[in-house]
Formats: structure tokens, C-alpha cells, sequence
């Protein structure tokens, strides 16, 4: 995976454990473990991110970063993963988490109403949650396992091209200064 791509982007942990909100978390946020990005570490934190991600719960980032210190995987990594479910996302998401625990439980959906309202939601609450959870937590449970089985693969293709790359520079230098190339790479 493109290491430098991915550190580029993550904030320092020195920054977060000097910000006065996280300041109680400083020792925690300091561990080593949970800023390494190797292919085992990456791979978990997208597991854990997109699994926190497709949860209808509140404080998703606290239950992301928490997984991430239970599998000792990169934490920036896994907390930013779940702002896939924004503001714009949740309620394509969401809808789709109800499509699925519905089907799964071989009931008939629900429609919206024409003119969806926040008492219509509260009414119908008790009858869309267990259907909701369900097919959030297995949607959870696919696309955080496939998400990681894709970045180890991923992972390793990488580094396989980079091996593969490297061997045939090496070939070609050596052809070259066999030749008497004086511009050999």
C-alpha cells in the first residue's frame, strides 16, 4: 500500500496529545501500536472503521477508536474511516442496512411517506430498529471483513510489484555495465 500516501495525511500523534481536548487521552494516544502502518495494522483499522461506520449508533469515532486499541491497529486510520457515514451518506446507507435486515428477515419494507417528518420516524420506530439493526450489524460484519481480507490483498500485490520492479532494475544495470554502458540507470 502506498505507506507515504497514507502518512502524508495523518495528523502527528505529538499534535493530538498536545490538543487541550484530547489531553486526557494523551498516554493512550501516544502508544506506538496504534500509529504503525503495516499491512496487518491497516488492514484491521479499515475493518474496524467501516465495521463502526455501518452501526446506527451514536459515537461511532469512540467505538472505532476503542476497536482500534482492542486490535492494536492504526487509530487515525480506523477513526476517520467512519465519516463515511456524514450528514449526505447515512441516509442512503442506513436505508440500504433496513433494505437488507428486512430481506433477511423475509419482511416486506416499509415505504416513506411523501412528506417525511420526525414524528413519523418516532412513530415507527419500534417496529424499524430490530430490522435496522440486524441488517446494519451484518452489513457491518461483510464490509469490515471484506475490507480487510481486499487490503491485505491489496497489501501484498504491492509489494509483490515492488519486488518485481526492482529485480528488473537490477537486471537491466547489470546488462548495462556487462555492455560498457557509461549512462547505465
Amino acid at each position: 500500500m502506498p505507506r507515504r500516501l497514507l502518512q502524508r495525511y495523518m495528523p502527528h500523534p505529538e499534535t493530538l496529545k498536545r490538543n487541550r481536548s484530547l489531553r486526557f487521552m494523551s498516554h493512550w494516544i501516544g502508544n506506538p501500536s496504534l500509529w504503525v502502518l503495516s499491512r496487518r495494522g491497516v488492514a484491521n483499522a479499515f475493518m474496524v472503521g467501516l465495521f463502526s461506520a455501518l452501526l446506527p449508533i451514536p459515537f461511532q469515532m469512540v467505538v472505532a477508536a476503542f476497536g482500534a486499541w482492542l486490535l492494536r491497529c492504526n487509530l487515525p486510520l480506523s477513526v476517520g474511516l467512519v465519516w463515511i457515514t456524514n450528514p449526505l451518506t447515512i441516509p442512503l446507507i442506513f436505508y440500504g442496512n433496513y433494505r437488507l435486515g428486512a430481506w433477511l428477515l423475509s419482511t416486506p419494507a416499509r415505504e416513506a411517506p411523501e412528506a417525511l417528518s420526525t414524528r413519523w420516524v418516532a412513530e415507527q420506530m419500534l417496529d424499524i430498529l430490530p430490522i435496522l439493526a440486524l441488517g446494519s450489524l451484518v452489513a457491518a460484519v461483510v464490509v469490515g471483513l471484506g475490507a480487510n481480507l481486499v487490503v491485505r490483498l491489496l497489501w501484498r500485490w504491492h509489494v509483490v510489484r515492488s519486488w518485481k520492479q526492482r529485480r528488473h532494475r537490477r537486471r537491466q544495470r547489470r546488462a548495462a555495465r556487462r555492455r560498457g554502458d557509461e549512462h547505465a540507470p
